[in-house]
């Protein structure tokens, strides 16, 4: 008997992922798997980045699994669905009980559950997933299992919530031996010039941000102590000689403690290796941004989403702008690479606002920024702020979130489009010095500019 841990995200089907080739390993399944591991749980993971869905049906009808764990999110759901289908129809798999965890599955149980699956893990995955298997193969009850969802005469029935785990130094390290972590390598260093890795130090974030989904882990901080955090990168360092590594953390600096105890542990073990963080403009000072260059910190992102305080404000982001622009100025000047994330399209934003965010970009020049347009997570505020203006809810098995559309300030093209003006206003400013290039940039601009203004409805 054994259990099969895996997701349903294939990059070679993905042509947005393809022009990335930035695919970072599934640590959330090797945290679980270590964890089972360290209870003698014969497990296997079938880590799908660099297969198809047909690998991973010919290793699931090899090992006859007892059950099938599988890991969801926005961005895999249509094809864990088709998945699950797949296994409860053809009796060649040996019809396995189906798990599923993961953010996406918290607020929507009963429509997983009547896809076909056989049980939800409601946030961290180690100790229900361990307890909920060993119920399946002594064919034990499940209602004293906190932390999961199944289907009671056709009813949605959910447990108690389990606690969360509060010693994180108590998890094993994941199990990276399980996957094929030199394609990972290969595949960076192919099409970037260096290899990535990603390390995990905390779960949960404190901070309220309306549209961030906190279903997994919640609104709480928990970390690992420093020590081990730097044990893991000296590990990492000797096993698999990473270029870089991308701490995964939504807040990496919200401890300064934690980050002078970081540096201090990093270098006593020589365990320094250049690595990029995520983390708050107000939890960075002058200390804090010498202290991380030190450790090996070359790029910060630092959140912001707006250049508007007005929409930072309905985002309740609990941060001024000029402090993020300011934060981003001197980590610049301190020579640590930068980068910021931009929403367009949250409720109530308007042309003065995006114009704003335009300025702010140019005015703080992060490094590198990301934008995209805002999309409502189910669970989140944002969600439950909107649900009654939702103006395009398609099929949930054919669609995810991203595909909601709601009543915005001017039409979703509007945005589109603002997307673009962006973009090409803030990089031709990039590029003052090129002026071929500053000058396709601003055509494109002002193109997107009058498209957005005939879309102004």
């Amino acid at each position: 008997m054994s259990l099969i841990l895996t997701h349903a995200y294939y990059l070679y089907e993905d042509p947005i992922e393809l022009r990335i080739m930035k695919p970072y390993a599934p640590l959330g399944l090797l945290y679980i798997s270590s964890y089972l591991n360290a209870k003698n749980i014969e497990n296997h993971v079938f880590d799908s980045t660099f297969y198809s869905q047909e690998d991973q049906l010919a290793c699931i009808e090899s090992k006859q699994p007892k059950a099938i764990a599988i890991y969801t999110n926005l961005m895999t759901k249509i094809n864990v669905i088709k998945l699950v289908k797949l296994l409860k129809t053809n009796s060649k798999y040996g019809f396995p009980k189906i798990i599923l965890g993961g953010p996406d599955i918290t607020y929507n149980c009963e429509n997983y559950l009547n896809s076909g699956v056989d049980f939800l893990i409601i946030g961290e995955g180690e100790q229900t997933t361990l307890e909920l298997y060993n119920a399946i193969v002594k064919h034990d009850i499940y209602e004293n299992i906190p932390g999961i969802a199944f289907l009671e005469h056709g009813k949605v029935k959910k447990t108690g919530a389990r606690t969360k785990i509060k010693d994180l130094s108590e998890l094993p390290l994941p199990n990276r031996a399980a996957i094929p972590i030199d394609k990972y390598l290969e595949t960076w260093k192919a099409n970037h010039g260096k290899s990535s890795m990603t390390i995990s130090t905390q779960r949960g974030c404190p901070y309220t941000c309306k549209w961030c989904s906190t279903a997994v882990y919640g609104q709480s901080y928990r970390r690992r102590p420093a020590n081990m955090v730097a044990q893991e990168m000296q590990m990492l360092k000797t096993t698999y000689k990473p270029d870089s590594i991308w701490f995964v953390d939504d807040v990496f600096t919200v401890s300064h403690k934690w980050i002078q105890s970081f540096h201090e542990e990093v270098t006593k073990q020589k365990a320094i290796i250049p690595f990029e963080c995520i983390t708050r403009a107000e939890r960075l000072n002058d200390d804090i941004l010498k202290l991380l260059k030190e450790a090996g910190c070359f790029r910060i992102w630092i959140g912001a989403e707006s250049g508007s305080q007005k929409i930072i404000d309905a985002m309740d982001r609990r941060v001024d702008v000029d402090v993020v622009k300011e934060a981003i100025q001197k980590t610049n000047a301190l020579g640590i690479e930068t980068g910021t994330f931009i929403m367009v399209g949250y409720p109530g934003e308007d042309e003065t606002d995006i114009n704003q965010t335009i300025s702010y970009l140019k005015a703080a020049n992060p490094t590198h920024f990301t934008i995209t347009v805002a999309y409502p997570i189910k669970g989140t505020s944002l969600y439950n702020e909107i649900e009654d203006k939702i103006t395009v809810r398609p099929h949930w098995e054919t669609s995810t979130d991203r595909d909601i559309d709601f009543k915005r300030t001017y039409s979703r093209k509007f945005y589109d489009y603002a997307v673009r003006r962006i973009v090409n206003e803030v990089n031709a400013y990039k590029n003052e010095q090129n002026r071929l290039i500053k000058y396709k940039l601003k055509l494109k601009s002002i193109l997107s500019l009058a498209l957005m203004k005939y879309y102004k409805i």
